[in-house]
């Protein structure tokens, strides 16, 4: 049966609607696809700085290219200024449902923020505050600092080592009980011997506890835990042997021996396919170690032995083996004994509670 002209005409024109209305189906559904997931990052430096901000920022940037999420970054939000809240109801605002939270002291500043947002989920780098969209995450750097302390112990000719701390948080507290810890295992005879910066990145600060660890108490290698690299900076100047953090800096010496870092892009991209698989509700801690190969010491200077070596890896199979570096009898500065044989100190303690210094741990006083 033949159609006439205008019943043509209104069936041709049905069909042309209902294409339009399926392209328009199509291209909603197209944008829904394509949308990029949004992740917050809020962080105390800039991104183009070295150490702690710049290889937190160098991580989660290459692990959001590599998962197709889109990142969007909070620079020079300085702690306890009454920055973070507004970057995070920005970030919030913008459609970020997880938001990273990279300074030890923010969580204290948005408690408050962080409850007004349930749906969305924190990644902190404290461990000082819980919540039920909050998950705290770090990396097990003093398995690292244990291994840097072996290669101090062997390489120190007079016993005296130095570490240049930010400030006594159970994260510092840690790192440097584990580097004194490696340090007496391989030298019974050293000491080590902390002095404060207070505070994670103060350039004047840094360099003067350096100088006064190196010219008033003669200690021939040091370290540090802040953000940025005074303190080889001020070693490699003066001739010391030093070992850094978070980066092996340019252009030095053969002094500088070595570097604890963190594979943070590992780290990131572990915890970002978790949250995209929607694995975050049951997680309240996410603490990677040596056997995900997230920490790690930096190739060694020429000036590292073989024999150092062969005791650094020695000590890294032990802990492969699950023998933790807070693990049999320990015995902390005031001669206290904090972990009994055959015994391991629980993460718990270690994370929130770490308020005490191993035995060979002294304090410089002016």
């Amino acid at each position: 049966m033949k159609l006439n002209k205008k019943k043509r005409l209104v069936l041709l024109g049905t069909v042309g609607v209902l294409l339009v209305i399926l392209i328009a189906i199509l291209s909603l559904m197209g944008q829904k696809v394509s949308a990029k997931e949004k992740i917050g990052f809020i962080m105390t430096g800039s991104i183009g700085e070295e150490g702690w901000n710049g290889m937190h920022y160098k991580g989660v940037s290459a692990a959001c290219e590599s998962l197709d999420v889109e990142l969007l970054v909070k620079e020079n939000v300085k702690e306890f200024t009454g920055e973070c809240g507004p970057a995070v109801e920005d970030l919030v605002k913008q459609g970020c449902k997880m938001v990273f939270l990279t300074s030890y002291g923010y969580t204290e500043e948005v408690k408050d923020v962080i409850a007004k947002y349930p749906e969305v989920i924190f990644f902190t780098s404290s461990f000082d505050y819980h919540a039920d969209n909050v998950t705290s995450y770090f990396a097990r750097l003093y398995q690292a600092r244990y291994l840097a302390g072996i290669v101090a112990g062997m390489t120190t000719q007079n016993n005296n080592i130095g570490y240049v701390a930010a400030m006594p948080t159970s994260e510092v507290n840690r790192g440097i009980s584990a580097f004194a810890l490696g340090v007496r295992s391989v030298n019974p005879d050293a000491f080590v011997t902390v002095a404060w910066s207070d505070s994670w990145d103060n350039e004047e600060e840094e360099k003067k506890e350096a100088d006064n660890l190196i010219n008033n108490t003669g200690v021939d290698v040091i370290t540090y835990h802040q953000n940025q690299t005074y303190v080889v900076d001020e070693a490699e100047k003066l001739g010391i042997y030093s070992i850094g953090y978070h980066q092996s800096p340019l252009n030095c010496s053969d002094k500088f021996l070595t570097a604890v870092v963190c594979d943070w892009k590992l780290t990131y991209e572990a915890i970002i396919r978790q949250y995209l698989r929607g694995n975050t509700s049951n997680q309240k801690l996410y603490w990677v170690g040596i056997d995900e190969n997230a920490v790690k010491l930096t190739d060694y200077s020429p000036a590292v032995s073989e024999e150092i070596k062969t005791e650094v890896n020695r000590a890294k199979n032990e802990i492969l083996a699950g023998q933790d570096v807070f693990s049999g009898e320990i015995y902390d500065n005031k001669g206290t004994l904090r972990c009994k044989s055959k015994q391991v100190i629980s993460d718990e303690l270690l994370l929130e509670q770490f308020d005490w210094y191993a035995e060979g741990v002294k304090f410089y006083a002016e």
